[in-house]
């Protein structure tokens, strides 16, 4: 009688010891062990196991070269009796960029978010009143392994090259000169990146 005592005592306290270990997962499992018999095992084990690995790479090169040249043209009046006008036109160059980028990786984020709370449902044990030899067990196990893997590689590259010269306008040796009048001349260059990464 003695033995048996002691024996469901030390059962006692093996299930006060699987309740207090299951609490440290609030609200994800529960444990509890009643009454058992002698000779009894009784085991209530919850693993969880998660396994993640998230990866961002992203690279973004972005180079833009422009080289103008713009040159007026002679306009020349000269060795004339008389000399009407002479005008060069205007030069002009001009280059806008613009770049937008946006590199967003919260999707990944989020998966890791919804692995970290893996293991957070509802898990219940109980085991009450075995009998004498009898063995009882319940088992949790959950097993999550997650890999994202991202590696954007983004090389854009613009390069313009715009030359511009307008021809000579020349009125000489006449009596009577004329005007002399040479065109414009202009260069514009625009270019606009807009890059947008979501992992």
């Amino acid at each position: 009688m003695k033995k048996s005592v002691q024996k469901v005592a030390g059962a006692s306290v093996l299930s006060l010891g699987l309740v207090v270990g299951l609490a440290g997962f609030a609200g994800a499992s529960s444990g509890t062990i009643g009454t058992t018999g002698p000779d009894s095992t009784n085991t209530i084990k919850h693993e969880v196991d998660t396994d993640l690995d998230v990866d961002n790479d992203n690279d973004v090169d972005l180079e833009n070269r422009n080289r103008q040249h713009a040159s007026s043209g002679d306009a020349e009046v000269r060795n004339n009796t008389t000399g009407g006008d002479a005008e060069s036109g205007a030069a002009e160059n001009e280059n806008s960029v613009s770049a937008s980028i946006e590199l967003d990786n919260s999707q990944s984020a989020s998966a890791y978010a919804a692995v970290a709370s893996n293991g957070n449902g509802s898990n219940s044990a109980s085991i009450n009143n075995t009998g004498p030899d009898s063995e009882n067990r319940v088992w949790f196990e959950t097993d999550t392994n997650v890999d994202v893997n991202n590696d954007n590689n983004i090389d854009i590259e613009n390069s313009s090259y715009q030359s511009a010269r307008s021809g000579d306008a020349e009125v000489r040796h006449n009596t009577t000169g004329g005007s002399a009048t040479s065109g414009s001349v202009s260069n514009t260059s625009s270019s606009s990146f807009t890059i947008r990464v979501t992992n």
